[in-house]
């Protein structure tokens, strides 16, 4: 139990407001005492709180800390405020649509002394935390490859951004979570298949600092839903699914080959699967009890400001690689150097 009940207001009444809402309700040591929605509470999962059209109306309520999952395109204008108002935020992914957008938000808070995160549901996954803990402990040696597969069907929830703001993220940013290493460049290629105005295919080709490749398919297309990273390895490969929140290691074969065509063969062979048992909390839920025990000083939260503005970083170079059929480099966000060219200006998309 915190010794505290932290009083928390969400932000956007949406499906993942709904799910931030749904999370609050059950959540020890917190208690959901606002909504905010100037579209109203469509689907009653503001039932017994009080319900605001504006921000203002939190200023004399004693926020403790706010969930910002509105549209993506109203993060900077509406975090900006929460910052100046002293409440803090987790904001659902991504940080901000657009690079200069992002830094923003990331200086207002840093200003203020108000405390943010970005909310990255998949460093709460149970096989990814495993997958990062075995990387971390050397279990394939040095890593050679990471790879990540998210499709499935068009979301009627998405209108403003297409797969490479809304799924892609996801994947840029637990590639850099789980190695520990960020992306210096990314080349990547679209497409618009549903006759909507956003991409709905994705495949990029990067890489991380260490000289790690990476690739992703991300798409709106498919009527299969997966959720999959596979990491390779010296000593194999470990294997994610982050839908069952299941962890499975394939290690490299030592059983020497007796038929010829195969010893003749200087390559890696198939050795041992194993399955790991993991625990299988749901991730929003750990999500916010990592934000409410950082609120309360009692853990630190696995992300901050800087590692978002980054992804959204990642993220418009992706975008930009697309446009351009080109490798672009991705600047560092560390330094308070004004982002370069196209970097400074908003995510174009094609009509």
């Amino acid at each position: 139990m915190t010794e505290h009940t932290l009083r928390v207001a969400v932000v956007g009444l949406g499906r993942m407001g709904r799910l931030h809402a749904r999370v609050l309700r059950r959540l020890d040591g917190v208690d959901l005492v606002a909504a905010v929605d100037p579209a109203g509470d469509l689907h009653r999962a503001a039932e017994g709180i009080p319900l605001f059209a504006d921000l203002d109306a939190l200023t004399n309520l004693g926020i403790d800390y706010a969930v910002l999952a509105c549209p993506t395109l109203l993060h900077e204008a509406l975090a900006v405020r929460l910052a100046a108002g002293g409440i803090p935020t987790l904001v659902e992914k991504p940080l901000a649509a657009t690079p200069r957008a992002a830094r923003r938000i990331v200086d207002a808070f840093h200003t203020a002394g108000v405390p943010a995160r970005v909310g990255y549901i998949e460093r709460f996954n149970p096989a990814l935390i495993a997958l990062r803990t075995r990387l971390e402990d050397g279990q394939l040696g040095d890593v050679f490859e990471v790879g990540t597969r998210r499709t499935g069907p068009y979301p009627a929830r998405i209108t403003d951004v297409g797969v490479i703001h809304d799924l892609a993220t996801h994947d840029l940013d637990l590639t850099a979570w789980v190695t520990g290493h960020p992306y210096t460049s990314i080349a990547a290629r679209t497409a618009h298949r549903s006759g909507r105005p956003h991409e709905d295919l994705l495949a990029a080709l990067g890489q991380l600092d260490d000289g790690t490749i990476t690739h992703h398919q991300v798409n709106w297309i498919s009527p299969m839903k997966s959720r999959t990273t596979i990491v390779t390895g010296d000593h194999g490969c470990l294997v994610a699914d982050t839908l069952t929140a299941d962890l499975t290691y394939w290690a490299n074969g030592r059983t020497p080959h007796e038929w010829e065509a195969l010893s003749a063969f200087r390559g890696v062979t198939e050795g041992d699967v194993t399955r790991y048992a993991t625990p299988k909390k749901e991730p929003l839920v750990a999500e916010h009890e990592a934000f409410r025990d950082m609120i309360t000083g009692r853990d630190r939260h696995p992300g901050d400001l800087r590692d978002a503005l980054r992804i959204v970083l990642t993220a418009h170079a992706t975008a930009e690689a697309a446009r351009t059929g080109t490798t672009v480099p991705i600047p560092d966000p560390t330094t308070d150097e004004p982002f370069p060219g196209s970097f400074a200006v908003p995510v174009s998309t094609p009509d």
